[in-house]
């Protein structure tokens, strides 16, 4: 399907989402960059998290053999980072990229630039099944490329190349039921799959050709699964549903644990499990409390050891690490769904997301000294009386069945003490690696509030439970976790069931004089299931106001005039007294208010069939099943005037009538010139007076049609109706075999469409008739599109038929059938109901209907009209019809991949924060002067005093290409501009990680954030500055017998790491340290000393050995029982480990027995006989062989250091970079191990122009400082002189200079695609 590669193409583009179902599988993603993608219906709605707005909404096209699109059950952005390299013809941008799959085994890229799928994926099931996909996961298989892995049906594992979509693996698990999908932060080649019963799939992925590279473990997590058993009885799987849409109720889900490797955390309907994928065993489990109901997600916190449950009745659960071991204890119960402002029964939450892009700029904020928890998050008004430290703010995104997405602020307080704010403040600090000087300018800060604290301390408990949330139960003294609402969006609550569009009166232009039609309100009204009435704003595609008028379903729904809207519902009555209960109801859009009329005693005995409201708004004809039609005055006080008893099927009002053009304004016509003191002049001109609007008394009229398939038009006149007595169409106009179901009447025309298919429409003022057969199944409306002057058509009309689909005919082309748009080029959905947008006021202005969706969705669909025939969705060259948003969009990941890249170099070169101002409303003081408008002067003063990168002209250019942006505030929002200001002259480390950060590319935020100690750490090795030793063990002297029993019995405790559940996980990836990697060793023996079993011994022995806990070592192997088949093999390693002297001979035999060892695949044996003669590098080397790539850094960190430690991390590097293709975490360890020039090399073989030169730059500033803080005698001159220059970024080095050449022309490139790229407007 053919579709404009622009959103913003077409000149109408407004869709809003139906609200999200159960059917949707509750298939939601949030990107890094704070774009949130959840499935609705049949569409992909995108949501920007920071200014809660809807950006846009993506609709799936049908399957060739459908007319509607499936439900979409799965969607995940692309993990793609923003592309650097500039080509010039690209069209699609990789980073807004969505994988999505649907109910019939679909799986799509859709791509946000262009709305459309650019590949489907090779989906070939067996037995032409429909296989529904459950959940999908993008995998890496290189370093640009990915591979997407996908659960289709109930047991089906799939996994695509992204480039073909050839599918080149699969994996059926039957009778297991798959659940869900999750890719190891630690890993990204590394995924698992887990199912209903526990049992669990671990794959690693070592390319995406054939089977061959992916690499299987299945595990099997014990649970009990005696409730699922009963639910397969009652719900068996047969038709390729996936397991969550038939056991909806029951859900299984897992999250890896971001802060240590191999360890998920696994929820069951009423149990959470920890468990630990390198020993296949269970490390903590628990049953969910009573008042917690059924399990429906994990989300692990990076900020903290902290997770969050989200639970099937609404509630989410706190869950924070004990210290010292891995068990967790429930802190806080909260609700998703607050109990006031909802309706009842409360809404489902059906998806919840952790926010990923925030962690990061915390990270950034604690690096700026002056910088308060506080700065960098809402506006919240209680602030001022909130005192207490704020360790970690965490964004929660939660959507529910009622259309809203909601946003909440989950919050890790200290106590009130101020003393011990400041203890945790120093105790998260040395976790978080934060300088000390900075953790002490917070505490002065605290010491110097502690009296004001003291005031307010009894308004913290009420003022921080405003907002929708319960009071948190605390667990610690020192930490409390609390949750408020910040943010919520209001889409479409419920299924469509009624649309309605204002028609304007020409009495409105009566009273202001001329005889132009009056302008229509840009507002759309929606009836729902749920008995809602949502006004839809079409100029901002939006939803402008709600209200809760009925408590069952809108039947029926029309404006009266522009500002008040009429609706029905009827319920049945109760089985003693019958009949039917009909509720009409008056809503005023001005006032908000809705009131009843026409209010029984009892119920009647027809219900309402339908409502039809004259154009002027002053008449209503209320229609019965089988009872006579009644005509009601809408006054202030609606009042009946009479009773039609005549056997109508249909009844439609004319429509305002088209205006002449050559027809000038008369005063005479004019309202104000009346002197009339009573209400404006009700109705549209009476059919004798013409189309001028001049005549004395004003008039409506209505047709009609009867069973028997006569026709008529009545004429209401004040409080009479007479007959209009028009001129009779010829005897043979009336057909007798079809029934007339639809009707519309603009003067002088009727057309009416019957059961059969038959259009025929009738001139009632000269007679004349004609008509059609469409060939379609029986017509339900018809609707005459808006005129104006100069229109070349008067008779163009669209057609609704019973099988939802819809048509537009010109009744004024001497063939409508030849010329009708018989099916236009629209998304699939089957259509309930249309109408025309009646916004047109020029004959160049498109035709726009309104069309609500099968799938509860709205849309504008623009018909582009030629004098040969009406066009279907074709891409328009008039300018883009403006979107009004309330506030701007700040999401620079939407801007067009040039301007994008503009934007991040100009935030790593370093923009004054007064270039923000013209939008940011909530700027510190200091940065609130504005020297001028920026394009009426030199903009390189908006530019900071820095060390320049580059060609010196470019940041100015830059500027002017970002001014449109600038002036419409689409950049960045208040929040992000207050953080960057504090930021910008703290040097260009924070700068580099803040634009990273910004574009959702955590992984190159935390690089540069580490950058600075691997550097600090190789030049501390360069000078021989105080070298870090590992925690070298004493060695063990001689034992006794007794002493030696006494140490099997203890089985030596390990010792226990900082324990602090407050670290940030994401820091760990990147660990390079030797206490650090040591200290992380240690914190896991913890975990694994109540395991059994061979294996579990064996890697717990690995262990110990890798920290030096040699003593822990011998009693565990000294414990084994001389029947297991590694009796002999343990007691050779606790012989060599205990020996105390290593003399040539024992060496020898060692390694010969340790050759041995590995070549009967025994290599973690003989390392260990490798460390018993101190033979650590070989022993780090075949643990590196081996693939233990962790433990062999551990080793090496306890045992090694200088050159020794850094072969080792160099060579880990060189792993992670080729291997995991993690590029970030491998520059970390080649600066550690003091390889810079294959850090430089592996930037440049990347394709990182601007990312080589900005690591260039800051390496060399890291190092003039590091230079600047020696001592000024002798020695320190030395060695200024011994490490005058960085090893391998040489100023005179070739790669260096080509580096700094190649970026210069890639600026000069940049600065070309932005002139020649159209700015994104929205």
């Amino acid at each position: 399907m053919q579709r404009p590669n622009e959103p913003s193409s077409a000149a109408w583009d407004c869709m809003l989402p139906g609200p999200p179902s159960k059917s949707n599988c509750g298939s939601a993603d949030l990107s890094s960059a704070g774009l949130l993608a959840y499935a609705a219906g049949s569409s992909v709605a995108i949501v920007d998290t920071h200014s809660m707005q809807l950006v846009s909404t993506l609709p799936l096209p049908p399957p060739p053999s459908s007319a509607a699109s499936p439900f979409i059950t799965a969607v995940k952005w692309s993990p793609f980072p923003l592309p650097h390299h500039l080509i010039e013809s690209e069209t699609s941008s990789p980073q807004l990229q969505l994988a999505v799959g649907d109910r019939h085994g679909r799986i799509s890229l859709l791509d946000f630039r262009s709305r459309a799928p650019i590949l489907f994926f090779e989906t070939n099931y067996p037995n032409l099944s429909k296989l529904g996909v459950q959940d999908l996961c993008w995998i890496q298989t290189r370093l640009d490329s990915w591979s997407l892995a996908a659960i289709s049906g109930p047991s089906l594992l799939s996994i695509y190349n992204t480039a073909t979509g050839h599918c080149f693996f699969k994996y059926d698990a039957s009778p297991e039921y798959f659940s869900c999908l999750r890719r190891d932060p630690f890993d990204s080649r590394h995924f698992c799959a887990l199912g209903l019963k526990g049992f669990l799939l671990s794959m690693k992925l070592l390319g995406d050709d054939s089977e061959n590279d992916v690499v299987l473990r299945d595990l099997q997590i014990r649970t009990d699964s005696s409730e699922l058993q009963r639910l397969e009885k009652d719900s068996p799987i047969n038709n390729g549903a996936p397991a969550s849409a038939v056991f909806q109720n029951y859900v299984v889900k897992f999250a890896f644990s971001p802060h240590w490797k191999h360890v998920i955390l696994v929820g069951f309907p009423r149990e959470l499990v920890l468990f630990d994928l390198q020993y296949g065993s269970v490390l903590f489990s628990t049953t969910f409390p009573r008042g917690c109901g059924k399990f429906l997600e994990v989300l692990p916190d990076v900020n903290m050891e902290v997770f969050y449950c989200a639970h099937l009745d609404g509630k989410i659960t706190t869950w924070r690490r004990k210290e010292g071991e891995q068990m967790h204890i429930m802190c806080s119960v909260e609700e998703l769904m607050p109990s006031i402002g909802t309706t009842v029964p409360s809404p489902l939450v059906l998806a919840v997301a952790v926010s990923q892009s925030d962690h990061t700029l915390q990270d950034i904020c604690r690096l700026c000294p002056d910088a308060d928890s506080f700065d960098i998050d809402f506006n919240n008004p209680f602030d001022s009386y909130d005192e207490s430290h704020i360790f970690s703010k965490t964004r929660l995104i939660s959507i529910s069945d009622d259309g809203k997405v909601w946003k909440w602020l989950l919050t890790a307080e200290g106590s009130r003490d101020g003393r011990k704010h400041t203890e945790n403040a120093k105790r998260v600090s040395e976790v978080r690696e934060v300088p000390v000087p900075e953790v002490e300018s917070h505490s002065e800060v605290f010491s110097t509030n502690e009296r004001s604290m003291d005031k307010v301390v009894q308004l913290d408990d009420t003022n921080r439970r405003g907002g929708c949330k319960s009071g948190p139960s605390i667990v610690s003294d020192e930490v409390s976790f609390k949750m408020n609402l910040v943010g919520q969006l209001h889409l479409l609550s419920s299924a469509i069931s009624m649309l309605a569009v204002p028609s304007p009166s020409l009495t409105a232009t009566l009273a202001r004089g001329g005889n132009s039609p009056a302008v229509a309100v840009p507002l759309v009204a929606l009836g729902t299931q749920s008995g809602t009435i949502d006004v839809i704003d079409v100029s901002a595609n939006a939803v402008a106001t709600s209200f809760s008028v009925h408590s069952s379903v809108v039947r029926g729904l029309r404006w009266l005039g522009n500002s008040r809207l009429v609706s029905f519902s009827y319920t049945q009555g109760n089985e003693k007294t019958g009949g039917y209960v009909n509720r009409l109801v008056v809503t005023c859009l001005r006032s908000g208010l809705s009131r009843t009329f026409r209010v029984l005693q009892k119920p009647e005995r027809a219900p309402i069939r339908a409502l039809r409201a004259s154009s002027s708004g002053r008449y209503l004809l209320i229609l019965f099943r089988d009872a006579p039609v009644e005509v009601w005055a809408m006054t202030k006080t609606p009042l009946m005037l009479r009773s039609l008893a005549l056997p109508f099927t249909v009844l439609e009002w004319t429509l305002p009538t088209v205006p002449k053009t050559a027809q000038k304004p008369s005063r005479t016509s004019s309202f104000l010139s009346k002197d009339q003191g009573g209400s404006p002049p009700p109705g549209t001109t009476s059919p004798k007076d013409g189309a001028d609007g001049a005549q004395d008394e004003f008039s409506e009229s209505f047709a009609f049609a009867l069973v028997n398939g006569a026709l008529g038009v009545f004429e209401v006149q004040g409080r009479r109706i007479r007959d209009f007595r028009p001129k009779w169409p010829s005897s043979s106009f009336v057909s007798s075999d079809g029934l007339v179901t639809a009707m519309a009447y603009r003067l002088p025309h009727v057309v009416m469409g019957d059961r059969s298919g038959n259009i025929r429409w009738w001139d009632v003022t000269t007679g004349q008739s004609s008509s059609f057969n469409t060939h379609r199944d029986g017509i339900r409306r018809i609707k005459f599109s808006p005129v104006v002057p100069g229109d070349r058509s008067r008779g163009r009309i669209a057609v609704l038929f019973y099988d939802n689909t819809f048509s537009v005919f010109d009744l004024d082309s001497p063939d409508p059938l030849a010329n009708s748009l018989l099916q236009p080029q629209f998304p699939g959905t089957l259509v309930l109901e249309l109408d025309w947008l009646p916004l047109r006021t020029e004959k160049d202005d498109p035709l726009v209907l309104c069309i609500a969706g099968a799938d509860s969705s709205f849309r504008l669909v623009e018909l582009t009209i030629s004098d040969q025939k009406i066009g279907g969705l074709a891409p328009q060259a008039r300018p883009t019809k403006e979107r009004f948003r309330p506030v701007p969009l700040p999401s620079p990941v939407l801007l067009p991949t040039p301007h994008a890249l503009a934007l991040r170099m100009i935030l790593q070169l370093g923009a004054k924060p007064s270039w923000f101002d013209a939008f940011s409303t909530a700027m510190n003081e200091a940065y609130s002067h504005v020297p001028g408008t920026p394009s009426a002067g030199d903009l390189r003063g908006y530019m900071i005093d820095s060390p320049r990168v580059g060609d010196s002209a470019v940041p100015e250019m830059l500027l002017k290409v970002l001014e449109p942006y600038r002036r419409e505030g689409c950049l960045l929002d208040d929040e992000r501009v207050r953080l960057y200001a504090k930021v910008v002259k703290r040097g260009s480390v924070l700068r580099l990680a803040f634009a990273s950060a910004i574009f959702g590319e955590s992984m190159e935020a935390l690089f540069w954030l580490q950058l600075p100690r691997a550097l600090n750490h190789l030049m501390n090795k360069l000078v021989n500055k105080s070298p870090q030793k590992g925690p070298h063990r004493a060695q063990t002297p001689e034992m006794d017998e007794a002493s030696m029993l006494s140490r099997i019995s203890s089985k030596g405790k390990s010792v226990h790491g900082s324990g602090n559940v407050l670290v940030n996980g994401q820091l760990k990836l990147m660990a390079f340290e030797q206490q650090e990697l040591w200290e992380q060793a240690n914190e896991r023996i913890t975990w694994h000393e109540k395991l059994e079993g061979e294996e579990a011994i064996q890697n717990r022995v690995h262990e110990l050995v890798s920290v030096g806990n040699l003593e822990a070592a011998v009693s565990l192997l000294l414990s084994t029982s001389p029947e297991s088949s590694y009796f002999y093999a343990n007691a050779l390693r606790a012989v060599a480990l205990s020996s105390a002297v290593s003399t040539s001979l024992l060496e020898l035999a060692v390694k010969v027995v340790a050759a041995n060892m590995v070549r009967n695949d025994r290599s973690m044996s003989g390392t260990h006989l490798l460390c018993a003669v101190g033979r650590y590098q070989e022993a780090c080397s075949q643990l590196q062989d081996a693939g233990c790539w962790t433990d062999a850094a551990t080793l090496a960190a306890t045992h090694l250091k200088g050159s020794d430690y850094a072969r080792v991390l160099q060579r880990w590097a060189d792993h992670v970079l080729h291997v995991e293709h993690n590029i970030w975490r491998a520059l970390i360890l080649y600066v550690a191990a003091g390889a810079l020039q294959e850090a430089l090399a592996a930037l440049r073989q990347a394709q990182l122009p601007d990312t080589a030169a900005m690591f260039v730059h800051v390496c060399r500033e890291i190092h003039a400082e590091f230079l600047s803080h020696l001592d000024s005698d002798e020695e320190a001159t030395s060695l200024k002189d011994k490490v005058s220059n960085l090893p391998g970024l040489n100023p005179e080095s070739p790669d260096v200079v080509a580096v700094g050449e190649y970026f210069g022309q890639y600026q000069r490139k940049l600065v070309h695609l932005c002139m020649d790229s159209q700015p994104y407007t929205d």
